[in-house]
C-alpha cells in the first residue's frame, strides 16, 4: 500500500510528466462530473464513493490496494475504469492523480458537502427540473384522467421498480375499482396483460428505473401488442422503453449514493394520482369515504 510520503514524491514525479492538473474546479468536483456521466452499477459507485472521499491517497494505490479499500474485487475495478471511460485502471489511475495534485499542492480548500449532503442536493436538483416540467399540467392531467377510466388499470414495476408500482397500486386502489399490480415478469407478466385488456382495460402505467431489466421492455412490448396503451415513468426521456410508450414521464433520479433514490418519481406518481382524483370527484368522494368508514370500524390505524 501506499503511504501519504509516497503519494507526494509520485505526485512530484507526475508533475514533470505530460498530465497536468486541472485547477479550475476543485477535485472533488471534477470527479462526481467523471462519475455522474455513466450509469453505475451499485459496486461501481462504491469505488466511486472511496475515491472520491478518499482522492489524495487513492489516485495512488494499486488496482490490488483499491480493490480491497473499497470492498471489491479486482475486476471489478478494471469494469469501473472501463465504465468511467477509461481503456483501464492505469488509464484512470493516471488521470486521478492529475485531480489530486491540485489538492496534495495545497489548492484552496473546497466548500464541500458530505456525501449524505450531495445526494439531497441532488435530489433538489431534480425536483426543481421537475417543478418546471409542471408549468404546463395539461399532460398530466390528461394522463391521469386516461388512467382514471382504465378498468381495470395495470401497474407494472419489476426488479428495483417493484416498490415504486406498489407505491402507485396501493393509493390508486383507494380511488379506483379494480387496479392490478405486476411485480413478476415473464409468462406470469405477459398473462395478467392480456387478461387485463380482455376484461376492458385500456391503459397500463409502468415504472421503468435504472438498471432498467430487459423483461419490462417485454412487458411493455407485450402490453401493445395485446392493444393496451403505455404510460412510462422512467428518468429517460429517450431510448427502447421510451420509444414502445404512448407517453413518456422523464424523471431524475438520485445516484449519488450506492442505491439509488426516487424522489421525483414519487412525485411525479403522486401527481398522476392527484390528476386520477380529480378526473372523477364523486367516485373519488365515494369510495375514501367508504374507506374511511371501513378503516376506523376495524381500527386500521391508531389514533393521533
Amino acid at each position: 500500500m501506499s503511504s501519504p510520503q509516497q503519494a507526494r514524491a509520485q505526485a512530484s514525479a507526475i508533475t514533470s510528466g505530460r498530465t497536468a492538473p486541472d485547477t479550475d474546479a476543485a477535485p472533488t468536483s471534477r470527479l462526481r462530473e467523471m462519475f455522474d456521466g455513466p450509469r453505475l452499477s451499485p459496486g461501481q459507485r462504491r469505488i466511486a464513493q472511496y475515491l472520491i472521499e478518499n482522492i489524495t491517497e487513492a489516485a495512488f494505490l494499486s488496482i490490488t490496494d483499491l480493490a480491497e479499500r473499497a470492498g471489491v474485487s479486482q475486476p471489478s475495478v478494471t469494469r469501473f475504469a472501463s465504465a468511467v471511460g477509461f481503456s483501464g485502471y492505469p488509464a484512470l489511475r493516471e488521470r486521478l492523480q492529475a485531480i489530486a495534485l491540485s489538492t496534495l499542492a495545497g489548492a484552496p480548500a473546497e466548500n464541500r458537502s458530505n456525501e449524505l449532503q450531495s445526494a439531497v442536493d441532488a435530489e433538489i436538483e431534480n425536483l426543481e427540473n421537475l417543478r418546471r416540467d409542471f408549468a404546463d399540467p395539461d399532460q398530466v392531467i390528461a394522463v391521469g384522467r386516461a388512467l382514471s377510466r382504465s378498468t381495470p388499470l395495470t401497474v407494472l414495476g419489476l426488479r428495483i421498480s417493484a416498490s415504486l408500482a406498489e407505491y402507485f397500486a396501493y393509493a390508486a386502489r383507494r380511488i379506483h375499482p379494480d387496479v392490478r399490480l405486476l411485480t413478476r415478469g415473464g409468462s406470469v407478466a405477459y398473462d395478467a396483460l392480456l387478461q387485463s385488456r380482455e376484461a376492458g382495460g385500456t391503459w397500463l402505467l409502468a415504472f421503468a428505473m435504472p438498471r432498467h431489466a430487459q423483461e419490462t421492455l417485454t412487458a411493455v412490448r407485450v402490453a401493445r401488442s395485446a392493444g393496451l396503451r403505455v404510460a412510462l415513468i422512467t428518468d429517460l426521456a429517450l431510448g427502447p422503453l421510451a420509444d414502445e410508450a404512448d407517453v413518456t414521464f422523464a424523471t431524475g433520479t438520485g445516484s449519488r449514493l450506492v442505491f439509488d433514490s426516487y424522489a421525483a418519481p414519487v412525485v411525479m406518481s403522486a401527481a398522476l394520482l392527484q390528476a386520477m382524483t380529480d378526473a372523477d370527484p364523486e367516485r373519488t368522494h365515494a369510495r375514501l369515504e367508504e374507506y374511511e368508514q371501513f378503516a376506523d370500524q376495524h381500527q386500521f390505524f391508531l389514533k393521533d
